[in-house]
């Protein structure tokens, strides 16, 4: 097992590192975490980055070649991603770059390519994933409401919480929606699901964001009556969706760890924490936060191993059975729990400055008060705790782990 990089992949990580300076400059960087303003609208600079990543075939890198993929091993996929984390660059669409451009790659119909395919890898239409309706959670065989093929149609009633990652105010959810739906029955709980594709602009779908705290919206409320979907819009066979669906969550959860994401937060709050008063001295100055800092960097360092075990297995394709799936579900878990506490310090280096106006709405003339990064850290607190359900909650992802690796 080699778990540090090669001459080559050092080679491959200077080129990266060199496109990033060039088209996702320093004086551009830092404020997508500095700001409480939305950085999904599409800025010149987010643009021009995008136009960069097509122009150089890196805007869907785990995708086929033929498909436009990078044709980038496991270990440059990596390097990629560590390296865009720590740049803090603008990320294509989890929903249609990582999760249904791959099922649409190996599973979509010819024509389902040809229409698909190339606006997503080229960032022109935004998807979202109505991933559960009322009463199911995150239980996808628990799909209650059924699609009715009508001809050529199939005829959708159904409320489907919806992950878009659009902007949180004054916009639609995204141009098109993917979904589970029953369309056949089955012998089971997970047989008789299909995977549908519809366009937002059909008539017959309401939209509602979701509020949650910090006046972020990340999901929003879609109501489909008497929705028109062709049948050419499902995705292979129908009642076979639930193998779409695990493919759905595996490339979902292929680079979860988010580990030079959380390494980046954790320098923000070292650096916070040096510049904020505290007792006559600094907050970086308080032994009570050296030890929780401290603790955390010892764990973002095991977390790291653990990663480049995972990818060491992989590059020499000796991983046994289940292994990655189950060091993913590790992974999950782990990364999971070490970057709420990474937010939680944030929240605690602050002091006061953490308490004031966490949803913009300040209650006079005066405005929040502070400095401008506690508003987008107290934000990022509070919608931290959400993801420990992402992907599967962490209760589930432990009794998986305690069944498949430990045999309980």
């Amino acid at each position: 097992m080699e778990l540090g990089l090669r001459k080559q992949d050092l080679a491959f990580q200077a080129e990266v590192c060199g496109f990033i300076d060039r088209h996702w400059p320093e004086r551009v960087r830092g404020v997508r975490g500095n700001s409480a303003d939305d950085h999904r609208d599409r800025t010149p600079h987010v643009q021009a980055w995008f136009d960069a990543l097509v122009a150089q075939r890196w805007s869907v890198p785990n995708w086929p070649l033929e498909h436009g993929g990078a044709g980038w091993t496991p270990t440059q996929k990596f390097i990629w991603d560590r390296e865009t984390a720590r740049a803090e660059t603008p990320q294509m669409s989890v929903f249609g770059v990582a999760m249904l451009g791959p099922v649409l790659c190996r599973w979509g119909s010819q024509a389902q390519q040809s229409k698909f395919l190339a606006p997503i890898r080229e960032a022109r239409v935004a998807w979202c994933y109505g991933h559960s309706e009322p009463g199911t959670g995150a239980d996808l065989a628990g799909l209650g409401t059924a699609a009715v093929r009508r001809g050529d149609h199939y005829i959708v009633n159904a409320v489907r919480t919806c992950s878009s990652g659009g902007p949180p105010r004054n916009r639609r959810a995204a141009d098109w929606m993917f979904f589970l739906i029953r369309t056949c029955s089955g012998s089971s709980p997970s047989e008789g699901i299909s995977l549908l594709l519809v366009d937002m602009q059909s008539p017959g779908i309401q939209v509602a964001p979701v509020a949650a705290f910090g006046s972020h919206y990340s999901a929003e409320r879609v109501s489909l009556t008497d929705v028109r979907v062709p049948a050419g819009h499902r995705v292979g066979e129908e009642g076979q969706g639930w193998t779409y669906a695990r493919a759905l969550l595996d490339d979902e959860a292929a680079g979860v760890a988010g580990l030079a994401t959380s390494k980046k937060q954790l320098e923000r709050v070292g650096q916070i924490a040096a510049r904020t008063p505290c007792d006559g001295g600094k907050v970086a100055d308080d032994t009570a936060f050296q030890r929780k800092y401290r603790e955390l960097d010892v764990d973002l360092r095991g977390l790291e191993m653990l990663e480049l075990r995972m990818l060491a297995d992989v590059e020499a394709r000796q991983a046994p059975g289940s292994e990655p799936s189950i060091l993913q579900m590790i992974l999950k878990v782990r990364s999971t729990e070490i970057s709420q506490r990474i937010a939680d310090l944030m929240v605690e280096t602050l002091g006061y400055y953490a308490l004031p106006y966490p949803d913009e709405l300040p209650i006079d003339n005066e405005g929040s008060i502070g400095h401008d990064y506690a508003l987008a850290a107290v934000q990022g607190w509070l919608f931290a705790h959400a993801s420990s359900i992402y992907d599967g909650s962490s209760e589930d992802q432990k009794n998986v782990i305690a069944r498949s690796a430990l045999g309980l």
